[in-house]
């Protein structure tokens, strides 16, 4: 890939099946970065979706840039790959001393951004949002609080970490201290977002978890299969606290 201008955030923008709200995402995005003191390049990565996701990225990709732009670049991959290596591979491809990724549907708002960057401008090698729910209650969004309190609750007892929430889909990191970290994880899913985490909190890092209230869009199709992908996600969990067992965190 060729190389880019310097700027202060590399933002990784994962996209797959994100067709409805991309552009409008992409939009209230720039407005906070044009509001802020970072320079930043956005880096879509779209990860072989079956609806119109990769038309809208092109036709982003061709708009004049942003304020405080100063590239937009794209991946389009012709098989999926899932949200952890798809992240993965967009640290790796980034060049900027700050990088992050969030969920492009923001249920967690873009106006956080800042206030992840200035976390780590200050002492954080890794600033995430902990997700705080700020609605009222559905059975959709009853089922999948049981099932987040449930992850967290085995993940805890596993791993005796003081990480509240890292399957949270917003998180920024200082390059050069996450990149041992991310040399060492293998899943490509969404176990990848636990995976960094623990592997961070063992090398030390310093982490900053950042209350941000959190709005969950109902409307928008899960990709969770709850009868698939929770007995994964715990088989994920016990397997991975086998390959750290015995290792204890750096000083």
């Amino acid at each position: 890939m060729s190389a880019t201008r310097p700027c202060d955030l590399t933002l990784i923008i994962a996209c797959y099946n994100e067709e409805p709200h991309l552009a409008e995402s992409v939009a209230a995005i720039e407005a906070v970065m044009a509001a802020s003191k970072y320079t930043y390049e956005t880096l879509f990565i779209e990860d072989c979706s079956t609806d119109g996701t990769a038309a809208v990225v092109r036709k982003l990709q061709q708009r004049p840039a942003a304020p405080k732009c100063v590239s937009t670049r794209a991946i389009f991959h012709e098989r999926n790959v899932g949200r952890g290596g798809t992240v993965k591979q967009g640290i790796e491809a980034s060049n900027s001393p700050y990088v992050g990724f969030l969920d492009i549907d923001l249920e967690v708002g873009a106006e956080y951004i800042p206030r992840m960057l200035a976390a780590l401008e200050e002492d954080s090698d890794v600033a995430t949002a902990m997700r705080q729910s700020t609605v009222g209650w559905s059975a959709k969004s009853i089922v999948r609080y049981l099932l987040s309190w449930g992850y967290r609750g085995v993940f805890h007892v596993l791993f005796r970490s003081p990480l509240r929430d890292t399957e949270t889909g917003y998180k920024f990191f200082r390059r050069e201290a996450i990149l041992p970290a991310l040399a060492e994880t293998k899943n490509s899913g969404w176990f990848w977002d636990t995976e960094i985490m623990v592997l961070a909190w063992l090398h030390g890092l310093s982490i900053r978890e950042i209350s941000c209230p959190f709005i969950r869009r109902d409307e928008k199709a899960s990709t969770v299969r709850i009868f698939y992908d929770v007995p994964a996600y715990l088989q994920a969990l016990v397997k991975f606290r086998r390959q750290v067992a015995g290792r204890r965190r750096k000083p």
